[in-house]
């Protein structure tokens, strides 16, 4: 496969723990992210001071999160990342997803850096309606 795909893949995973699993946006933002941070989450400002915020608050909310990167795939300037998000009873977001959060996130690159975002976010149920899982 390309190398500049496996290395948009390694720097998107990066991104995300160094954020919000090490609790070092900024640095996060530093070492991965470009000129500029276009945001497509309508909660989160367009802007590199809005994420490390965002990152912040969330981080701070759940210190005891993990995420575990279920399927990575890359495509020209796009990493798509599906992931399964597990919070401790004591995070915040575990009243709300006790049975932890399904996300994909979507980059896009520049010259190697991120330089835009979007996510989607579901809940995982505690039941479905058929024996498939989410991940």
């Amino acid at each position: 496969m390309d190398s500049a795909l496996e290395s948009n893949k390694r720097t998107a995973m990066a991104f995300l723990k160094m954020a919000f699993l090490e609790r070092n946006p900024e640095e996060a933002i530093r070492l991965y992210v470009g000129e500029y941070y276009r945001q497509h989450n309508p909660g989160v400002p367009d802007g590199k001071e809005a994420v490390i915020a965002y990152a912040k608050q969330r981080a701070g909310d759940n210190p005891n999160r993990t995420m575990n990167f279920v399927r990575v795939v890359a495509e020209g300037d796009y990493v798509v990342l599906h992931i399964q998000h597990i919070f401790a009873a004591t995070d915040k977001a575990y009243a709300d997803a006790p049975q932890g959060l399904a996300s994909v996130d979507i980059f896009r690159f520049e010259n190697g850096k991120i330089v835009e975002h979007w996510d989607v976010l579901q809940a995982v149920p505690a039941k479905a309606a058929h024996s498939n899982t989410m991940f």
